[in-house]
């Protein structure tokens, strides 16, 4: 990996922020720790890294401690050989939190990330003080129901948002071929999707493609990012015995799902808010950092002061 795109090279850009790993539930986790006073420990997405709260992370540091995590699988921690549902997820997370002396905090997830972190929220409520998932919500049997083929004209330049069609929910349950199709040919992904789902492309930089092609080119990075997608049914399973949340839950959702969002959340949450951000697509960081977090500090915010 070249040096501009390394964890020590990018974390210069973060004032105040330091890389560390940590061992834990058997594996090595590599997260980005900084600022002080209550904790929010970040999730990120596919196919990004820690580095996707660049708009977030360092301006909520100034009145929160915040650690941004790179999931199983992700970025510099490891890509192990099983794992990947997201109950075992929330452990790592779980763990990480107990071997840095945290008994709770603040948990904010997208995309796989809103995923892990409703899973630990589920699984472990006594840990999280509040619960932030920017479209990603845990798997549900919904996702069952995605189509095959897109419903004539909806499959554009540009994702439909009534009836969009997220084919890489396929494309990822493949094992072997995806590592094949693209070794060190990713950035044609992520140029296709960022486009497909953005309103503004132009949000993203060239350089911020750049930092995840570097990491998603190797092999080990596709396949173990294919099988948190590959772990769905296990997912789903597992959400069976979950009861609704009892934690303060803040939705952010996008133009894309922002109809699923108004029909999930209600029946996973009984404490909740959701906020729809309607010109902004699914990388809602990159797009619209200043609502998000305004919405996301005045949450918190409710919480410290027992107002919610």
């Amino acid at each position: 990996m070249e040096t501009q795109y390394t964890d020590e090279s990018l974390i210069r850009e973060w004032d105040g922020f330091a890389n560390h790993t940590m061992n834990v539930n058997g594996i090595q986790l590599h997260y980005a720790d900084g600022g002080s006073g209550l904790p929010v420990i970040c999730l990120p997405g596919w196919p990004q890294t820690w580095y996707s709260y660049r708009t977030i992370a360092p301006r909520l540091a100034e009145n929160f401690r915040v650690i941004v995590v790179d999931i199983r699988g992700m970025g510099s921690s490891d890509t192990p050989a099983s794992g990947y549902d997201k109950k075992t997820m929330a452990a790592d997370i779980r763990e990480l939190m107990l071997k840095l002396g945290l008994e709770q905090a603040f948990i904010m997830g997208h995309d796989i990330g809103g995923m892990v972190a409703m899973s630990l929220a589920h699984n472990f409520p006594e840990t999280v003080s509040g619960l932030i998932v920017a479209d990603g919500l845990h798997p549900s049997e919904g996702l069952l129901q995605m189509p095959l083929i897109p419903a004539a004209g909806t499959f554009t330049d540009k994702i439909d948002h009534q009836k969009p069609y997220t084919w890489w929910m396929g494309f990822n349950q493949i094992k072997g071929l995806p590592e094949k199709l693209l070794e060190g040919r990713y950035r044609y992904l992520l140029d296709w999707l960022f486009s497909y789902v953005m309103t503004d492309e132009s949000r993203i930089s060239d350089f911020e493609k750049e930092v995840y092609a570097a990491v998603y080119n190797q092999p080990e990075r596709i396949r173990a990012s294919n099988a948190w997608y590959q772990a769905f049914h296990q997912d789903i399973e597992d959400s069976r015995s979950y009861e609704k949340l009892r934690v303060p839950v803040l939705g952010i959702a996008s133009n894309v799902s922002y109809g699923f969002y108004q029909h999930a959340l209600p029946l996973s949450a009984e404490n909740y808010e959701l906020v729809h951000f309607p010109d902004t697509g699914h990388y809602l960081f990159e797009e619209n950092p200043d609502a998000v977090l305004e919405a996301v500090s005045g949450f918190l915010n409710k919480i410290s002061l027992g107002v919610i």
